[in-house]
């Protein structure tokens, strides 16, 4: 039974939009990330160009530095975001020319900056803040003392331009999404075009149409064209094979029927009752054959198109075999002949199996070399283990079957050449459609010095 579960296309739009969302996520991460990073470059720029615009304005009277802030230092420092601002100048003893924060500066703080200029994060005041620190020559006219320049800002305009930086990656990123999605939407339909076509063929076909298809197709569906092919084959083969069944099986029940017929108009036309008696025997004969040729055509379309198998269980072969030939010792068609039974194994040969398939299957052997071969033949059944399968075999001492015929014994309606039977070739017919049902391979080959061999291979159930 066949069961939807989702589309293909589904299946490919949720996992492009797990990989996509997966991405995506890096991608936003790796944007906020940049965003921080040039809005600190941006900012930090400015509190160096402070300092420098500063440190120019650092004058020297009587022995002592001067500095009045410049106005575009300040406006270097203020933005649109209102951030507070910090600016101090401290001497070479690191006490405060000009500031306007108390904002204490570390020892440590001068003492890194004497060597090079510093970056830092800090909390004043509680806001977090960045500061800036550069020391700098200042010569004066009696003496040349470095002064160190300090400035920071508040954080508040470096988030809102991270802020404002990551809008726009997110908004030029939503507009790439919905971009690629529609591209994506566009290349699902184009991809699954050949899917379409493919249904398309198939439902234009008609019922009885198993053409090969002629229709290109991506690598990806080659090997469903091909299946697909493989399975028409199989059914011209199966519907051809029906038609020769039916053919012959029309054949094989017109010629008794048409006996039958002759037969009883002689009968019509004759007063004598010893006429009609005989007609009678010859139409009841006619009739028993061709009533056991429709049991067999019954049979061979059930083993043929019964395929489940829910009559299979464990049994042993050989009291399978011991009954049925004991059951066919006993019938009137079996005095002439002497049947018997080769020495069987000590332990019993279990296979997987349905009896009544089995029983038909032994019937037919039996009654095959039965009708087969001469009275006073002699027909022998047994079993032979070999690893894990076992050998059931029919042999008999008859005149055997030409070579060239043995390789179509099994297809019915072969009846290896010989007329001189009333046998209808349909007994190891249905012998093969048995042993397939099984697993079961079938053999025939001679039998020396003379007379056929019929072996048919098991799987067992359980080997030791």
């Amino acid at each position: 039974m066949i069961e939807v579960d989702g589309t293909l296309k589904s299946r490919l739009a949720v996992w492009l939009l797990v990989t996509v969302s997966a991405l995506g996520a890096l991608l936003l991460i790796e944007a906020y990330s940049s965003s921080q990073r040039a809005a600190e470059r941006a900012y930090d720029s400015q509190l160096e160009s402070a300092a420098l615009t500063i440190a120019e304005a650092v004058q020297w009277q009587e022995g002592q530095p001067v500095v009045e802030i410049p106005a575009a230092a300040l406006q270097i420092l203020a933005t649109r975001h209102q951030e507070r601002v910090f600016y101090a100048v401290l001497d070479a003893d690191g006490q405060r020319v000009s500031a306007n924060l108390d904002f204490p500066i570390p020892a440590d703080w001068r003492q890194q900056v004497d060597e090079q200029p510093m970056w830092t994060d800090a909390d004043n005041l509680g806001a977090g803040w960045r500061l800036h620190g550069r020391e700098f020559d200042s010569a004066g006219w009696e003496s040349q003392d470095p002064v160190q320049i300090w400035v920071g800002h508040t954080l508040a305009g470096r988030q809102a331009l991270t802020d404002e930086l990551f809008e726009r990656a997110v908004t030029r990123f939503l507009v790439m999404v919905l971009v690629a999605g529609l591209l994506m939407l566009l290349a699902m339909r184009v991809a699954l075009k050949p899917m379409r076509r493919l249904r398309q063929l198939l439902r234009q076909r008609e019922a009885d149409d198993m053409r090969p298809f002629d229709a290109r197709v991506p690598e990806e569906l080659r090997e469903l064209a091909e299946t697909l092919d493989t399975l028409f084959a199989r059914q011209r083969e199966s519907r051809d094979a029906l038609l020769r069944f039916t053919a012959d099986a029309s054949h094989q029940l017109k010629t008794p029927l048409a006996g039958l017929q002759s037969t009883s108009e002689l009968a019509l036309k004759s007063h004598q009752p010893d006429e009609w008696r005989r007609a009678l025997v010859a139409v009841h004969d006619g009739a028993e054959r061709t009533s056991r040729l429709a049991n067999q055509l019954l049979s061979l379309a059930r083993l043929r198109h019964v395929v489940d198998g829910r009559e299979m269980s464990r049994l042993d072969l050989g009291a399978l075999l011991r009954e049925t030939l004991f059951d066919w010792a006993g019938r009137d068609v079996a005095q002439d002949h002497d049947l018997g039974l080769a020495e069987l194994p000590d332990t019993p040969l279990f296979i997987h199996g349905e009896p009544w398939a089995l029983r038909e299957l032994l019937g037919n052997l039996i009654d095959n070399a039965l009708r087969y071969t001469p009275p006073g033949s002699m027909i022998t059944l047994g079993l032979v283990r070999h690893g894990d399968e076992v050998e059931l075999f029919i042999e008999d001492d008859g005149p055997g079957v030409a070579p060239e015929v043995l390789a179509r014994l099994h297809h019915p309606f072969e009846r290896g050449g010989r007329q001189d039977t009333h046998g209808s070739g349909l007994g190891l017919a249905i012998v093969d459609s048995i042993a397939r049902r099984h697993d079961a391979r079938l053999n025939v080959a001679p039998h020396t010095p003379c007379g056929l061999r019929v072996s048919l291979y098991f799987p067992l159930e359980n080997t030791p």
